[in-house]
């Protein structure tokens, strides 16, 4: 029932009655449905609960309670029992004052370039006029190269322009200035989108803009003919219709709050003037009633949505100084800006593979070389030891406190002698050993893992015996021949790259050294539409990227599995798919769960065709309608002659090393001199891995062979 509400703003349960015919047929027919909708109208408009806004702070000139009843929020906070526009109507100042998590990214980043670059970065001052560090530098905000850079939409991680809808408007826009940025900013939100192909077209066709009257030109000449800010809509109303600066703040006001009655009674005061008010109206100003009627209803169609310039213009040199420190110090970047969400193992993820993709390693995190936060380390980023799970912050403290009061340590031993007596638990250090932070010391993985309980055992008994006055062996060795009474590591080999990869998923969340779809990669990016941190919900914006019932296919590793029975005791079940960033619910249905059974297995590697499924304030789902297991999707192997006769000289032997792999893969002959391709018969597929890859291009040259990805067949 709750599915047949439509959608959008201002909905009410008697509108939905009237708009759709089912669920009008429901509550007429079922004595049920009619009883749930009756008391749900009683309901409706009621408060559901009290709650206390984020930000906002309410000033008054004398003690509060003169004016408005108090109350105390849950965790004792002091607050008005009205609510904001009550406070306003009673003509009290209420402020908004928000904390903003990438002001912190953009400082830290800042620190991590004067650490590591010696160069300081003004990020306070736009004007040199204002310029009070002669010693920083300032940002340019008209940089062309950081204006390009967010017109290739590769802006993950830059505020305000990392939605999937955001990327694509500014690769469209291509911003060539601040200004445009302010505009893409205000543009791009329900309402004002509509505006954006008339924007864009403006912006490149200055020819095609029209105006309803010339007074209206040089208002909107700025914005290519579009209302884009509420200031403009202040300026209209005085410039066309005579309002002054205080009438025009009245009705902006009004019409961003949707103020309907305000905005009806505004237009005959735009349109004919009002002259107890003061307002000598459109028409006086020689402008025609058609036009003007014109114009109040483009700016009431965009004010209920529109950004103050000023709020607009904030947020957009926020944006341009993430871009500016993401284009020219890219490492620091993103290292300030993982930090930020280094208790987000999913962003963090998300950050790690955009390194990836920018050339930048991530490395393990390190008792020598690593801090608490992630660190800019040359090239490379070092990995945060606070992210690192069942360790606490003040036990990294710790072991960060003793490194620099007494140096790096060298072993597993020594290590475990200056910290695991002082709230460093077995639990802590086995992590930190699988984490791979302790690599830098002396012995592998398996081997520290093997010992490290023994020596954490012996060193407690030491200090047992220590405490009740009783000398150990260790006492009576000179500090320099320590070392030779350490417990020895085990012979034993490195653990397999899969158990480390597993081990890291284990403490950190994530794999970070590897992944198990890594060699699958360039299949999994040909045939997705989507990943999976696009149906997480943003914890800024509190919206996930893709839409209701978007088609979609993503593709990764089924993790987890859960099986249900329906009413008719029909099998379905619950998934949990993993790709290279993050992880998805999916839900596979009874139809589904018996076509594609045989592939719903942990560990399997699948792409999922299906519908997303997006609720308010959750995380997306994906209902699941076609499986393709990741091995079942072809692929071709090429293999390049310069010419017709090197093939047929080689032909015989290339067949007899074919002969030796048997697959489904098909394998295409390319002659470069006469751009001609040859297709080889089925009896000579092959099953294409690095083995015979390697094998052809010993044969032919490296520039030779090239394995092409197909892509997967969609099935109605």
């Amino acid at each position: 029932i709750a599915k047949m509400i439509p959608n959008e703003l201002n909905i009410t349960i008697e509108k939905a009655l009237q708009m759709n015919p089912e669920l009008r047929g429901m509550y007429e027919s079922d004595e049920n449905v009619r009883t749930l909708i009756d008391m749900s109208k009683r309901l409706e408009g009621l408060p559901r609960h009290t709650s206390m806004h984020a930000a906002g702070v309410v000033i008054s000139q004398k003690a509060m309670d003169e004016y408005v009843p108090l109350s105390r929020a849950s965790d004792g906070t002091i607050t008005t029992q009205f609510i904001m526009t009550t406070i306003e109507e009673l003509g009290l100042l209420k402020m908004d004052f928000l904390g903003l998590r990438t002001l912190t990214v953009i400082k830290d980043a800042a620190d991590l370039v004067y650490k590591n670059h010696g160069i300081k970065i003004d990020v306070n001052h736009i004007d040199y006029n204002d310029h009070t560090n002669p010693d920083a530098v300032l940002i340019d905000y008209n940089d062309k190269k950081v204006l390009d850079y967010i017109g290739t939409g590769r802006t993950e991680g830059v505020f305000q322009l990392e939605s999937a809808g955001m990327k694509n408007f500014m690769k469209e826009l291509k911003p060539q200035s601040l200004e445009d940025v302010i505009a893409g900013i205000s543009l791009y939100r329900p309402g004002p989108m509509d505006f954006i192909p008339k924007y864009i077209k403006g912006k490149n066709e200055r020819d095609s803009i029209t105006y309803e009257c010339k007074e209206l030109e040089p208002i909107l000449e700025p914005t290519y003919g579009c209302i884009v800010y509420q200031e403009q809509v202040m300026q209209i109303v005085q410039e066309l219709a005579g309002y002054t600066m205080g009438q025009a703040d009245n009705i902006r006001r009004a019409m961003s709050k949707k103020k309907q009655y305000v905005i009806d009674a505004e237009r005959q005061n735009f349109v004919y003037g009002n002259e107890e008010q003061g307002i000598k109206g459109c028409i006086a100003n020689g402008i025609s009633e058609q036009a003007a009627n014109k114009i109040y209803d483009s700016m009431v169609d965009f004010a209920k949505y529109a950004f103050n310039k000023s709020h607009a213009a904030a947020y957009a040199v926020v944006s341009y100084q993430t871009a500016y420190f993401k284009y020219y110090y890219p490492v620091e970047f993103m290292a300030a800006l993982m930090t930020s969400v280094i208790d987000n193992t999913r962003k963090v993820s998300e950050y790690i593979f955009t390194c990836r993709q920018m050339g930048i390693k991530v490395l393990p995190p390190d008792v020598n070389e690593g801090e608490g936060v992630f660190t800019a380390v040359g090239d490379n980023i070092r990995y945060g030891l606070y992210a690192i799970k069942s360790i606490g912050r003040p036990v990294v403290d710790l072991i960060l406190q003793e490194r620099t009061e007494n140096g790096t340590y060298k072993t597993l031993q020594s290590f475990l002698e200056r910290v695991s007596c002082r709230e460093v638990n077995k639990r802590a250090v086995e992590n930190l050993i699988k984490a791979g932070a302790l690599d830098g010391l002396d012995g592998n993985r398996q081997q520290m893992i093997t010992v490290f309980s023994t020596i954490m055992d012996n060193l407690a008994s030491e200090k047992k015996k220590s405490m009740s006055g009783q000398m150990t062996l260790f006492d009576l060795v000179p500090e320099e021949e320590k070392q030779d009474y350490e417990i020895r590591l085990p012979q034993l080999e490195e653990y397999s790259k899969e158990i480390k990869l597993g081990f890291e998923k284990e403490v950190l969340g994530i794999y970070l050294t590897g992944h198990p779809l890594e060699e699958y990669e360039e299949r999994w990016r040909k045939n997705i539409s989507a990943v999976t941190t696009d149906f997480v919900l943003d914890e800024e914006t509190n919206e996930v990227k893709v839409k209701d019932n978007q088609k979609v296919t993503v593709g990764g590793m089924i993790t987890e599995k859960t099986i249900k029975y329906t009413k008719n005791n029909k099998v379905m079940a619950f998934l949990t798919l993993e790709d290279l960033v993050g992880t998805v619910e999916v839900i596979v249905f009874p139809n589904s769960y018996e076509k594609y059974s045989s592939l719903l297995n942990e560990d399997e590697k699948v792409f999922i065709t299906g519908r997303a499924n997006v609720e308010e304030d959750k995380n997306g789902k994906i209902i699941c309608e076609q499986i393709t297991s990741f091995d079942s999707v072809k692929r071709e192997l090429w293999l390049q002659f310069s010419t017709k006769e090197e093939f047929e000289a080689k032909e015989q032997e290339l067949y007899g090393k074919l002969h030796d792999s048997d697959g489904r893969d098909s394998v295409v002959i390319y002659i470069s001199s006469i751009k001609a391709m040859k297709r080889l018969p089925n009896n000579y597929n092959i099953c294409i891995n690095q083995e015979i890859v390697n094998n052809l291009t010993n044969f032919l040259g490296e520039n030779n062979v090239k394995v092409v990805e197909k892509s997967i067949e969609k099935r109605a």
